[in-house]
């Protein structure tokens, strides 16, 4: 990218998941973004995140869509991603007794490690290099990170597990930033993919429902 050249926008893969949610967070903290459906959509993107949802089912569309080695040539050439949950598990290197997908960050997840929907929760914890106060996090049916190898970063370890990590292009995370009314996860993102934000960690205004008022998608 040339100096003073437009960034572009952060795209939010858009097969299954909280894409709008996504949306939502990054128009509240003023980050230019859209949905991506297609391979030729990954053109111009100043970051990608990939979302929650059902991993297996989002490792067959990727492959029926072709997105699978568009992505890894996006990230070949630069693209920095963001896997939630289910994205995490995509981006991985290892998946725990299964096939890896995208196989991007040097990661070992477990899939489905705390069990069914019902052991989904929420807390609230310090994550310092992200927010100088405590973030609310949210899980649902999430993986667990059981290895982070050389060049990861952990960001966020909870009891046995790693709940967030990076390399340098790479962020994953197996909760769900986008279902809480913190925006410290996305401007963190942001940052990462070179664009300046200034809103504040937390907005005061959201709610769960706040993505359907409109205006989330371009």
């Amino acid at each position: 990218m040339s100096a003073g050249a437009d960034p572009g926008p952060i795209g939010v893969l858009d097969l299954q998941g909280g894409v709008q949610e996504h949306l939502d967070h990054l128009r509240r903290i003023g980050v230019a973004a859209r949905p991506v459906k297609r391979a030729t959509e990954l053109v111009g993107l100043a970051g990608l995140i990939i979302p929650g949802g059902e991993s297996t089912c989002l490792a067959r569309l990727l492959h029926i869509f072709d997105l699978d080695t568009a992505i890894r040539t996006a990230h070949g050439q630069g693209l920095p991603l963001w896997g939630t949950c289910a994205g995490a598990i995509l981006l991985a290197h290892e998946n725990v007794g299964e096939t890896p997908c995208l196989d991007l960050i040097d990661i070992a997840v477990s899939r489905n490690a705390f069990g069914s929907q019902l052991d989904s929760f929420n807390c609230e914890v310090a994550v310092p290099a992200v927010a100088a106060t405590p973030i609310p996090l949210t899980f649902i049916r999430a993986p667990k990170i059981v290895r982070a190898g050389a060049g990861v970063r952990v960001l966020l370890s909870l009891e046995d597990y790693i709940a967030a990590a990076e390399d340098d292009q790479v962020l994953v995370t197996v909760f769900h930033p986008e279902l809480t009314p913190s925006l410290a996860f996305h401007r963190y993102f942001a940052r990462k993919c070179g664009l300046s934000v200034n809103a504040a960690d937390v907005d005061p205004d959201w709610t769960p429902q706040s993505w359907m008022r409109g205006g989330a998608a371009p």
